[in-house]
């Protein structure tokens, strides 16, 4: 993108890797151009503390209750490598990925091997077997396979062909949950792509007592005729929804000078939009149907086109919230959007938002959907980069604190 380029600032976006229960074991950091994050790791006065930091801002998480850090899977060039460019990242919290291009390379087998015995692991990057690269997959801990363009006889073939060198073997790429199970099936155990973000629809299976109830509640708080005392009762009948949302107004994401002991008292300090909004974060966070890392991922959206919309001075800030969360409803409740739209009571610039991708909230979406998924050549050629970034940061932080005040 030019306007990138001109700045010359990298975009930097994380893509979470898991475990075959779906739990977030590591995030793959994914830039807008490799020679920038490489110029950003690269050996300086300040590089080792900045590369520090940049690996907490993006691997940091709220994980069930407990703050936590995962391994940052790093893309770096072979030309770093064979240079000795690398900083003196934390071994134990980042893995090398590297895209190998041919396979008698001695300098870089020799530099991968220097940093394995320095404690580092490797990861072989969209690696496709080939016995010419024993070598290097001797080195290697991980070997990321991208499966989208294999069918299953091929998805098998990978996995028997790499089981003599014991690498640990991530299937990338994944688009459905059909395709996911067919990975765990086979035997590879790390798992990425955009799976997550579709509802599992399973032919004959009814919506459980959970999804319903989430479903009529979340029907209810976005009504506009709610009323400021209709909205305190609908949350006191649920204890853990009430428990919750005042253990969140009573922390530091707030800093209120004095205690709030009641819905009613938040609904008057804090407003209608923010107990609705925060109502609504705690009522699809209680679905254990579905992985944390969905919540974490609606709610860094939400958060970061509510963010936009107010530096842009774009009218109802909250409703950009709301529509990034409402994003990913119908894959919370594993239902198709278009029904889902028909159900739920949405205001008709949300409705086109997300349905069409229209108006000024689905523009913004849009944009912020492509930056956190990494596709940056979605994204206007005059968009604000600085403000961009800074929003996703800012986002990755205050979803980790958010899911945190509201565990014990």
């Amino acid at each position: 993108m030019a306007s990138t380029t001109e700045r010359g600032q990298t975009l930097l976006a994380r893509q979470p890797i898991f475990d075959h229960q779906q739990r977030v074991i590591a995030y793959e950091l994914v830039a807008n151009d490799t020679d920038h994050l490489n110029a950003m790791l690269e050996i300086d006065p300040e590089a080792e503390s900045g590369s520090e930091l940049l690996l907490h801002a993006y691997t940091s998480l709220s994980d069930q209750g407990e703050i936590k850090r995962v391994p940052a899977f790093i893309r770096v060039s072979q030309k770093m490598l064979i240079e000795g460019n690398m900083p003196a990242l934390p071994a134990k919290q980042v893995v090398i990925c590297v895209r190998l291009t041919e396979p008698d390379n001695m300098e870089l087998l020799r530099a991968m091997h220097a940093m394995v015995k320095a404690g580092y692991r490797f990861a072989l990057h969209d690696f496709k077997y080939d016995p010419a690269y024993s070598t290097a997959l001797k080195l290697a801990k991980i070997v990321r396979i991208d499966v989208n363009n294999l069918d299953s006889q091929g998805i098998q073939a990978q996995i028997e062909q790499l089981e003599p060198f014991k690498s640990t073997v991530l299937a990338a790429n994944i688009s459905s949950f059909e395709a996911l199970e067919e990975c765990i099936q086979n035997g590879y155990k790390l798992f990425q792509g955009s799976f997550l973000s579709k509802p599992k629809v399973v032919k004959g299976r009814k919506i459980s007592a959970n999804q319903v109830a989430l479903m009529q509640l979340i029907q209810e708080l976005q009504k506009p005729s709610t009323t400021p005392e209709a909205l305190e009762d609908m949350i006191i009948r649920d204890p853990i929804l009430t428990y919750k949302l005042l253990r969140i107004v009573n922390s530091a994401t707030y800093s209120l000078v004095r205690q709030v002991e009641s819905v009613a008292e938040a609904v008057v300090l804090l407003g209608m939009e923010q107990v609705r909004k925060w109502a609504t974060l705690i009522s699809m966070s209680a679905n254990k149907d579905k992985p944390e890392e969905l919540t974490r991922l609606l709610l860094t959206r939400g958060h970061m086109c509510e963010i936009i919309a107010r530096s842009l001075n774009l009218t109802n800030p909250s409703g950009f919230f709301m529509v990034g969360m409402m994003s990913g409803l119908h894959a919370m409740l594993d239902i198709d959007q278009p029904t889902l739209l028909e159900q739920l009571p949405l205001g008709a610039d949300t409705q086109l938002a997300l349905s069409k991708g229209e108006g000024d909230m689905g523009t913004v979406l849009n944009q912020v959907m492509a930056y956190e998924s990494g596709d940056w050549d979605l994204l206007p050629s005059n968009f604000d980069v600085s403000l961009y970034e800074a929003a996703y940061r800012h986002s990755l932080k205050w979803t980790k604190e958010s899911m945190q005040a509201m565990y014990d």
